[in-house]
């Protein structure tokens, strides 16, 4: 019995918190100055510029929103091999799956923090095999995936648009061989609503 009121009690309280969101879709974009960590003894590994474009929908009440985004993501970096005086630029492109928790303060100026699930879709660039030949980077030598924790902070306009500015921490390897490599990220977005439904 008590069990049966506990979960009427939630489904009412969710439908009523549904009834008063708000919720919202549009298109967003922007830079993406990203790097990987590592701890390689032969080469140094810098920034490197990108950009990330896709979707995103806003479920919002009250003060709290929850925002998850499809977006397609060029991240990469600059390595510097201490042997060679040239620099190799990779690429890898990723579909990212932020899902971040919206803390409002005032006037639309927010609070942002989530998980980000990225899948690999491609690689491109240039590396230094062990005999200092110049080889092009394979898919297989990187995961499929990747999963991040996001932190940062925005604002929702009151005419549609919204700027965000995130550092995107990787959490997990992202290299298929001994040598460890986390993906790091500061990306900077500019987004428009397309519509909205609700109050």
């Amino acid at each position: 019995m008590k069990k049966g009121l506990l979960l009427a009690t939630a489904l009412l309280l969710s439908v009523f918190a549904f009834s008063q969101a708000k919720v919202e879709f549009g298109l967003k974009g922007g830079l993406n100055l990203a790097k990987v960590n590592t701890e390689d003894a032969v080469a140094n590994y810098e920034n490197a510029t990108g950009y990330h474009a896709g979707a995103y929908s806003l479920i919002k009440v009250a003060n709290v929103g929850i925002q998850p985004e499809l977006l397609y993501s060029t991240r990469g970096t600059e390595v510097d091999f201490n042997s060679v005086s040239q620099d190799f630029k990779q690429e890898y492109v990723y579909l990212d799956i932020p899902v971040m928790l919206k803390l409002y303060a005032v006037a639309g100026l927010n609070l942002q923090v989530g998980p980000q699930f990225g899948m690999l879709l491609s690689v491109d660039g240039k590396t230094q095999d062990a005999n200092g030949n110049t080889v092009a980077i394979s898919k297989d030598s990187y995961k499929n995936s990747d999963i991040s924790a996001a932190f940062g902070a925005g604002w929702d306009a009151p005419f549609g648009l919204n700027f965000s500015a995130r550092y995107i921490l990787g959490l997990t390897d992202v290299n298929s061989g001994d040598e460890e490599a986390k993906n790091r990220t500061f990306q900077v977005s500019l987004g428009f609503r397309l519509f909205k439904v609700g109050k």
